[in-house]
């Protein structure tokens, strides 16, 4: 067997890219490949397998603690001072309603709304609903000012919307079409790329 070869820069960034194309399934076989552990979420996952092709460093999902946890308070009613806890705090119909109520009709749920979450609960730092509105308040101010990025875990919508604007005419079915066999070539480049890594 040949010694492994490491990915050049400019494969690193195909590779990472295309990570965020491929379903559950895949990465999880992609970190079995790779012996990794394949617990957690989507981006842990994409995170795991990034940090041990570059550093060689195996990175497991970060735990909640226990601080933020619902199961270690008492019931938070929906009111401005109750904490939003993992585990019983909801992105669904009556959450929003409340957020209306604190904001103003024109909140609604955003990506960047949930990652400050998440990285409140990880902090064991969980926030209020009146400290969460605030947030979202003035960072929706900051992000009409100067924009946002598009996340890379958003490659469907991006793909649909792109889509849309240069090829309209493209029925739903053709569309998901495109997607699947876009899909199925980005994981067909990392698994390859991984079989160079392990056996080249």
């Amino acid at each position: 067997m040949k010694d492994k070869r490491e990915l050049r820069q400019d494969e690193l960034v195909i590779f990472n890219d295309a990570l965020y194309y491929m379903k559950m399934a895949e990465l999880k076989k992609a970190c079995m490949l790779l012996t990794l552990p394949d617990k957690g979420k989507k981006m842990d996952l994409i995170e795991r397998i990034m940090a041990f092709i570059t550093t060689g460093k195996i990175i497991e999902s970060a735990i909640i603690p226990q601080q933020s946890r619902a199961k270690n308070y008492p019931h938070q009613p929906l009111q401005a001072n109750s904490l939003m806890l993992y585990g019983g705090y909801k992105n669904d119909a009556q959450a929003r309603a409340f957020f209306k109520h604190l904001i103003g009709e024109h909140f609604h749920f955003t990506a960047f709304g949930i990652d400050w979450l998440n990285e409140r609960w990880l902090q064991g730092n969980p926030p209020t609903y009146q400290e969460f509105a605030n947030y979202w308040v003035e960072e929706t101010a900051l992000r009409k000012q100067i924009g946002s990025k598009a996340k890379d875990e958003w490659k469907f919508i991006n793909f649909m919307q792109e889509m849309n604007r240069e090829q309209s005419d493209l029925s739903q079915r053709e569309l998901m079409e495109r997607w699947k066999l876009l899909q199925a070539e980005k994981a067909r480049f990392v698994f390859m790329m991984i079989e160079l890594m392990r056996f080249a």
